[in-house]
């Protein structure tokens, strides 16, 4: 007797197949009873009831091995779907628990970079209130000095101005005292 060998199908495709066995199984018992209820009417004098009851004794026997294989089929198939089922859960409670693993880490990493980029960014924002802050008095600075260097420039102006003027004076009063000197001579 040949057992089909268990291949991993759905639990719905391995049912359609108990259906379809158990159907054969009965059609086939139908026949057997119709076989035999034809060979009671006919009389059991027959030369052929004896091959009848070899052959109802060979159906029989299929009969019980087909049930027999169906039954060990159906408990097979229910105890892989429950060990499948079983691998299946406990698979996917492990890798639920690795990806809850990696997730809760992501996480971590992520609070960890965004607390890093406030930092920075807040770090930024103190350079660029200090490089303004900084700007500012920089250009304070500049324009006291400019304030300064024009002043100063008035002041080189009006210098020169009173050189020029003294120079002048000078002159005038070298050239009155040569006059007066020559008057008084």
């Amino acid at each position: 007797m040949n057992l089909p060998l268990l291949e991993m199908r759905p639990p719905s495709t391995l049912r359609a197949q108990l259906l379809e066995d158990v159907e054969i199984l009965i059609t086939g018992s139908q026949l057997q009873c119709g076989l035999e209820k034809r060979g009671l009417e006919s009389g059991g004098s027959n030369p052929t009831s004896s091959d009848s009851y070899s052959d109802r004794a060979s159906a029989r026997a299929r009969r019980e091995a087909r049930e027999a294989r169906l039954a060990t089929l159906t408990s097979r198939v229910e105890e892989d779907s429950n060990r499948d089922y079983k691998k299946l859960y406990e698979s996917a409670l492990s890798e639920n628990q690795k990806l809850k693993t990696k997730l809760q880490e992501a996480q971590l990493e992520l609070a960890d970079i965004k607390s890093k980029l406030e930092k920075m960014a807040q770090q930024k924002q103190e350079k660029t209130s200090d490089r303004s802050s900084m700007l500012e008095m920089e250009k304070r600075e500049k324009r006291a000095l400019e304030r300064k260097m024009s002043e100063m420039e008035e002041e080189m102006k009006v210098l020169t101005e009173l050189k020029s003027d003294n120079q002048r004076l000078k002159d005038e009063n070298g050239a009155l005292i040569r006059v007066i000197s020559k008057l008084s001579k």
